[in-house]
């Protein structure tokens, strides 16, 4: 079992850009791993305390497949700077891959949180 994690940020605080930014960064970080849905042991999804309009987790919801993928939503440690409407995932998935060989999803202003990661595309 390997851990795959993505981020990403929103404009607004709406329902609707939190499902489709939840949609994007998880269905990226599937494809850019070759995950499938039945390969997913949980999806944990945080968001900082800016966010209330939606749970993040019902947009996972909405992915193809994602029927019967067990979600966690919960919030993020407040920290002074930190970057504001963003939400995390971490996808706990079964593969072979090497730790080295998983490719982390940072869209948006979340790229700044792992710019060592994202030269690794």
């Amino acid at each position: 079992m390997r851990g795959i994690r993505g981020a990403i940020t929103i404009k607004n605080d709406t329902e609707a850009e939190i499902f489709a930014a939840v949609r994007w960064m998880v269905t990226e970080m599937c494809r850019h791993n070759g995950v499938k849905p039945d390969d997913i042991g949980a999806c944990i999804l945080s968001a900082t305390e800016d966010i209330t309009a939606a749970y993040p987790a019902t947009g996972a919801r909405q992915i193809p497949g994602f029927d019967w993928v067990p979600l966690f939503d919960t919030r993020q440690v407040a920290v002074e700077g930190g970057i504001p409407l963003c939400i995390r995932a971490l996808l706990l998935v079964d593969t072979d891959k090497a730790p080295n060989e998983i490719r982390h999803v940072y869209l948006n202003e979340a790229a700044n949180l792992r710019p060592d990661w994202m030269k690794r595309k």
